[in-house]
């Protein structure tokens, strides 16, 4: 066997001392995303997990390739040709011209035996005893996925910024390198509700006869060692991207809006109004709450009327994809139904701005609110209503970062007392 390099030993601690357990808090650092979390979630004793160079070896092990350094670690691969190269060319969306090249450059390298040579390092999943048990509920993810889908199934799962609602995410390969789908693994007690809410979404949605939408199918939804897990169909993603038509994204945002039903009414006594008091009030006391809550009080005394729907409830570019298959949209764990009409195509401009444009937040912010006139005009909300329904949704943003403890969590983005609150106050006294 190929020895360790000097950082195995070190690495096998980490993922000892790592948290196995949903009990954690969100915000804690067991919740938060680092290459041994995800390890021992997805191997738990008595599988092994080491941290290795060289080539790999036949056996038992298992090896899957840290790319594109151990010590910067983004993405892990099979180690197989075709099934890494998949994995890269395959996994999320394209990004800029340059990122594509570069993930096109290191398919291309891998499916020519770039995996030999070990980039960047490999992990070695040495199975213990009875960690391949087809029971459910027991032994290795792959033993589970392999005893709920009835095929051999290779993972490969994509290391991203700490958020509160980071999970893995494992995109299911077969070893000739196809996507068999994608599975979402639960590790605390936000991302099991999502999960969960996730399943209930994909179920509403999958009666409705969409045009201009397609969205996943859920294939399994089961426990395995305590956490949840949804695996779903895998949506052509790699596929070429074609530019939005005109109208395309507004046509099917309004056609989502229409999941349930319209209705008009005062935001005051709605059921909008008490779920989001409701998931405030969950969240820590201190002085974004009570700011909110104040603003909460002033929209829901005021009076007004707005048109509600269903939403996705993170509907961005990068949960997206416009290809000859039509409108791909994956992503459905904040679906909800009665919220105020637009919300989708404000939280889809204002993520644009600030992720893909990196405009300064609190300024994409008030462009949110002083453009809504013209953003919502499309969905039928008039003119005076739009400033208040993106207030709205400020609102609705902030809760659920204070909700789920981002900050806490280290998600950039995370402190609305930073931003949104700010902006949320300064428009209300415009109004």
């Amino acid at each position: 066997m190929t020895p360790p390099d000097t950082a195995g030993t070190e690495f096998a601690a980490r993922v000892r001392s790592a948290a196995r357990s949903e009990d954690a808090p969100a915000g804690s650092a067991a919740g938060r995303s680092s290459l041994g979390d995800v390890c021992a979630v997805l191997w738990p004793p008595p599988a092994t997990v080491s941290l290795l160079r060289g080539r790999p070896t036949r056996g038992r092990e298992r090896d899957l390739l840290v790319l594109p350094f151990a010590r910067r670690p983004r993405l892990l691969v099979p180690s197989g040709r075709r099934a890494s190269a998949a994995a890269v060319r395959r996994y999320g969306e394209p990004g800029s011209l340059t990122a594509w090249a570069g993930t096109r450059a290191l398919a291309l390298a891998l499916a020519a035996g770039g995996a030999r040579v070990g980039l960047g390092g490999r992990l070695r999943v040495s199975a213990g005893p009875g960690t391949g048990s087809a029971e459910p509920g027991t032994g290795t993810i792959e033993a589970y996925l392999r005893s709920v889908l009835g095929c051999e199934v290779l993972i490969s799962t994509h290391l991203g910024a700490a958020r509160a609602n980071r999970k893995p995410v494992l995109q299911l390969l077969t070893p000739r390198g196809e996507t068999a789908g994608f599975a979402k693994i639960s590790v605390n007690p936000l991302t099991r509700d999502l999960i969960r809410a996730e399943r209930a979404a994909l179920d509403t949605l999958a009666g409705e006869d969409f045009r201009e939408l397609t969205m996943p199918r859920v294939l399994h939804h089961g426990q395995w060692q305590g956490r949840e897990v949804l695996i779903m169909n895998a949506l052509p993603v790699w596929r070429r991207r074609k530019a939005l038509r005109p109208g395309q994204l507004v046509a099917a945002m309004t056609e989502l809006t229409a999941v349930g039903g319209r209705s008009r009414g005062p935001l005051t006594g709605s059921d909008y109004l008490a779920r989001l008091r409701s998931r405030l009030e969950a969240s820590q006391a201190g002085p974004d709450r009570a700011a909110l809550g104040a603003a909460l009080d002033t929209l829901a005394a005021a009076g007004a009327e707005f048109g509600f729907g269903a939403w996705h409830g993170d509907w961005t570019g990068w949960n997206m994809a416009s290809t000859a298959d039509g409108l791909l949209v994956w992503d459905w764990e904040r679906f909800a139904l009665g919220v105020p009409a637009g919300f989708d195509f404000l939280h889809y401009r204002l993520q644009s701005d600030v992720v893909r444009r990196r405009r300064p937040p609190r300024e994409a912010a008030a462009a949110c609110v002083r453009d809504a006139p013209g953003c919502l005009a499309p969905f039928g909300v008039p003119a005076a209503e739009a400033p208040m329904v993106a207030i709205l949704y400020l609102a609705e943003l902030s809760a659920r970062y204070l909700a789920d403890r981002q900050a806490e969590a280290g998600a950039r983005l995370g402190q609305p007392g930073t931003w949104l609150i700010p902006t949320i106050e300064e428009a209300m006294r415009k109004l």
